[in-house]
Parts: C-alpha cells; sequence; structure tokens
C-alpha cells in the first residue's frame, strides 16, 4: 500500500509492515558506493583547500543545492518535532564527520582512513539500539562484530599497533557520524529521506557560511583539476546525493541492516585509492575483503 507524507514524496510501505527488502538494499547500497568515493575525494580537494575551508565550502554548495530543490518544489517546512532530530543530523553528518574526518585526511592516507571507519556500521547499530530500541538477532550481533573485528585487525596491522592522532579524529568522527545516520534513519521514516538531508543542510547555513568566509581568509586557495573535482564529489555526491539514496534505504530495510551495508564501504575506497590515489595495498586487504563481505551476507540475511 502507499501512504502520503506530509511532504510532497509518497512512501512506500508493504503489506503486513514488511519492508522492500531488494529495493531497500539497493538504494542503501548506492549511498555506499558513494560514499565509497568521499575519501579519495577528500584528499584532492585537499590539494588545493585547506581543512576548514574545504568542509566550509562543500556544506555552502551541498546547502545550495539542497535549498534550490526544497524551493523548486515548494517543500513545507518541517513541523516543529522534526527540528531536534535534524539538528543532530545536521551536527553529525553535514559538519561533525566532514570536519573530523578532513583533519585525519591531513596525515593518514585514505586506506588507512576507510578501514577505522569501516567500524562505522557496528558504532550506528549500537546507536539504533539505544535510540530506538531495535533489538537485532545474536546471529545479526556476532556476524556484525566478527566484521568489526576484522576491520580492527586490519587496522592495528597497518598502523603498527599504535594509534595516532589521526585515529583519534576518525573514531570521534564515528560517534558522531552515527548519531547523524540513527536520527536521520529515524526521520526518513515519515519524512522522504532527501528532505532530512536538505533541511539539515540549511539549518547549518547560518553557521557554515560565515564560518566559510573566515576560513578562506586565513586559509590559501590554489585551484586545480584535482581540487575542484574533489570539492564537486564531496559536496553534490558525498554530502547531499549520496545521502539521499543512504537515508531512503534506511528506511526501507532498517538501520542496522543497512548499516551493515557500510563494511563493504571500506574495501570500495581502497579500490579507489589505489585507482585515483596511487595507494598500495597490503596483502591483508583481500583477505579482509573476504571477511567483511562474508559478514555483510550474514547480517542481510539475520531477523532482527
Amino acid at each position: 500500500m502507499r501512504v502520503q507524507s506530509s511532504a510532497t514524496e509518497p512512501i512506500t510501505i508493504a503489506v503486513g509492515g514488511k519492508p522492500n527488502t531488494t529495493a531497500g538494499t539497493l538504494v542503501a547500497a548506492l549511498g555506499v558506493v558513494a560514499f565509497s568515493l568521499t575519501f579519495p575525494a577528500t584528499a584532492w580537494g585537499l590539494e588545493g583547500f585547506g581543512p576548514w575551508s574545504l568542509v566550509g565550502v562543500r556544506s555552502v554548495l551541498a546547502a545550495l543545492i539542497a535549498g534550490s530543490c526544497l524551493l523548486a518544489l515548494r517543500v513545507p517546512v518541517p513541523a516543529r518535532r522534526h527540528w531536534a532530530g535534524l539538528a543532530v543530523v545536521a551536527g553529525g553528518v553535514v559538519v561533525g564527520f566532514p570536519m573530523l574526518t578532513t583533519l585525519a585526511l591531513r596525515t593518514s592516507t585514505t586506506s588507512h582512513a576507510a578501514v577505522v571507519v569501516g567500524l562505522l556500521p557496528l558504532t550506528t547499530a549500537l546507536f539504533s539500539a539505544l535510540r530506538m530500541g531495535t533489538r537485532p538477532s545474536r546471529t545479526f550481533w556476532a556476524a556484525a562484530l566478527a566484521g568489526a573485528a576484522a576491520v580492527l585487525a586490519f587496522t592495528v596491522q597497518q598502523s603498527g599497533g599504535s594509534l595516532t592522532s589521526a585515529d583519534l579524529y576518525l573514531f570521534g568522527s564515528l560517534l558522531v557520524c552515527a548519531a547523524g545516520y540513527t536520527e536521520g534513519g529515524r526521520l526518513a521514516k515519515v519524512i522522504p529521506g532527501w528532505q532530512v538531508v536538505g533541511w539539515a543542510l540549511v539549518l547549518c547555513l547560518p553557521f557554515s557560511v560565515p564560518a566559510t568566509v573566515v576560513a578562506l581568509s586565513y586559509e590559501p586557495v590554489h585551484l586545480t583539476a584535482h581540487s575542484v573535482t574533489g570539492l564537486l564529489w564531496v559536496a553534490a555526491g558525498s554530502q547531499f546525493l549520496g545521502l539521499v539514496v543512504w537515508y531512503r534505504g534506511m528506511a526501507m530495510i532498517g538501520i542496522p541492516k543497512a548499516s551493515q551495508l557500510q563494511l563493504a564501504q571500506p574495501l570500495l575506497t581502497l579500490v579507489w585509492s589505489v585507482l585515483l590515489l596511487g595507494e598500495h595495498l597490503t596483502v591483508a586487504a583481500p583477505l579482509t575483503a573476504a571477511a567483511v563481505l562474508v559478514c555483510i551476507a550474514v547480517t542481510q540475511r539475520a531477523r532482527g
């Protein structure tokens, strides 16, 4: 059956309360592919922008895209009860995660950062359980923990057994992003996902515009093909389009299962790191890939 949301886009609800798992998985997977390019694109962007400038400009550009779509479609302002949740999305996904990961990528390789952030699915599932009372099965948790353990082992092996300041930034990004994903996934059940992202971006404009002006005045900008391409992708691809399909996918199949698809994100980023940045992978990479893909298969079949 179909019910009309408070906004312009209808939300599909399967009869009997069962979500369209196949379609939802494909939609969420598109978001993962978009996100997998974020770190290589950020590395390109840092070739011409300072970290604060890059985050500020990407946020402003993404907000302009989102605001134009909201205005053109005459989307009504969300109800007041949703603004607290939108603020969490804005703080975690629009500001916190981009800022912390960009700071980390000043000294960390994209491949290393991608593997550390591979812990995000488990972090998101934990936030979801605490915030929304979800109760995934024991099989689900066992597979999720196994995937996280594989990612963590890969990280430790890559860093030589010690954590750096970049790792601390990355671990902080896990917390704020998981909170934003959880709240965004909850809101996407009552508000179309692209509008959740759009309003969160617009909500940040009063802060992101002056912050960007200040950052640009202190950090020199050197425009190159790489830096411009990287900026455009993180703004339009990662910050807007990727989040649009990601939140829609979470609304369709649930936050815990959607979050486990992100176990594949580090592996995709490793591929992009080699192809786009010329980074070299260790032998452990394909072994981790096999372990993670098995965990994904198990979590997608486990019943909550």
